[in-house]
């Protein structure tokens, strides 16, 4: 399908759905998920960010753009030393793409490698898209593979791929992240909740596309699945400012971290935060700075807590999206991350 981002890039397999999916507002899209519609059947609103949110996100650029950098850097030299040269990234559209692509052009730029970069769909409780999985299989071996995203949460996406690969041999499922405060790989940029400055932003940060759709009214047996191109938002688009911005770093040294060991945070803090507050569902606890980010952008808040509210290097533009929203913000004792949204529950008090 059509996007924002160069095919030498990026090839995106997906199918371009735009025009046949009516974007919901967010209130009327979490109504529909809170009563069982399963939330890749939906086209969310995209976001359209206030003047003041977008100077928040210059900032977070600024100071982060070296940060993210020395991620990209520290886990594309790991994929490389665990996999040797030949490599096929494939990135979980939307949040890996962009990653991805910092990917490849760190190899290009710094070992003169050119590896292929596919993005595809993976959706929780509706697992990867079998038909671009059959289509890198054809064309590359399944050892190859390596699964790119932005960062772990508490994990669900990387269960759902770790479940997914099982029916393809000699696929890996470790998946590969720029941050990883869960814990959960062994491929990592930093195990620190930093702030990926594309986080910020939906579309107009990663190639004007939305998030991925399944919905069997648009989607054939045989189709990717699909997404919407933004053409509304071309003047806007600003994806490859952000790659460009971190790329120049690319030339520094970083420091490599020292993994905490033992620890098995997982769904650990997650359930903590629900026995604190009373939620049921544990899908309504979204713990880390991405996550935050996603739950005041795409789903209805009930409250967001944060480590620490003076630390608005890292966390300014979720206390500006809660003021514009009027979304209460707590300070709670996270012990891995810096942020957790909690999703309101419509049906009742939480």
């Amino acid at each position: 399908m059509k996007t924002s981002y160069k095919k030498q890039d990026v090839i995106v397999l997906l199918k371009d759905v735009t025009s046949k999916m009516t974007p919901l507002s967010t209130e009327e899209r979490e109504k529909r998920i809170q009563q069982g519609i399963h939330y890749s059947e939906m086209l969310p609103l995209e976001y359209s960010p206030s003047k003041e949110y977008m100077a928040l996100y210059y900032q977070a650029l600024h100071y982060h753009s070296k940060t993210t950098a020395q991620a990209v850097m520290c886990l594309g030299d790991k994929i490389l030393s665990k996999k040797g040269n030949d490599i096929v990234l494939v990135s979980l559209a939307r949040a890996g793409t962009p990653i991805g692509i910092l990917l490849k052009r760190y190899f290009e730029k710094q070992y003169h490698i050119v590896v292929p970069h596919y993005t595809i769909s993976i959706i929780r409780g509706r697992g990867i898209d079998k038909n671009a999985m059959q289509y890198i299989l054809k064309k590359h071996h399944a050892k190859t593979i390596q699964f790119v995203d932005g960062w772990i949460g508490k994990g669900a996406i990387i269960k759902e791929l770790q479940k997914e690969v099982l029916q393809y041999e000699n696929v890996s499922g470790e998946l590969a992240v720029l941050a990883d405060p869960a814990h959960m790989t062994s491929l990592y940029g930093t195990t620190e909740d930093f702030l990926i400055p594309s986080a910020c932003l939906n579309a107009v940060v990663s190639g004007l596309f939305s998030r991925t759709i399944y919905n069997k009214n648009v989607i054939g047996e045989n189709d990717f699945h699909g997404a919407v191109y933004y053409k509304e938002l071309e003047k806007q688009d600003i994806s490859y400012h952000f790659i460009e911005e971190i790329e120049k770093h690319f030339d520094e040294k970083y420091i490599i971290e020292q993994k905490i060991t033992n620890i098995e945070v997982n769904y650990k803090e997650a359930e903590e935060i629900a026995e604190k507050f009373h939620i049921k569902d544990i899908n309504f606890i979204k713990p880390g700075i991405g996550e935050t980010t996603r739950v005041l952008l795409r789903r209805v808040p009930w409250k967001i807590l944060v480590k620490n509210k003076t630390e608005k290097i890292y966390i300014g533009h979720i206390l500006e999206l809660a003021k514009e929203k009027g979304i209460t913000v707590e300070e709670y004792p996270l012990k891995y991350y810096r942020a957790c949204g909690l999703i309101k529950n419509l049906n009742a008090d939480i």
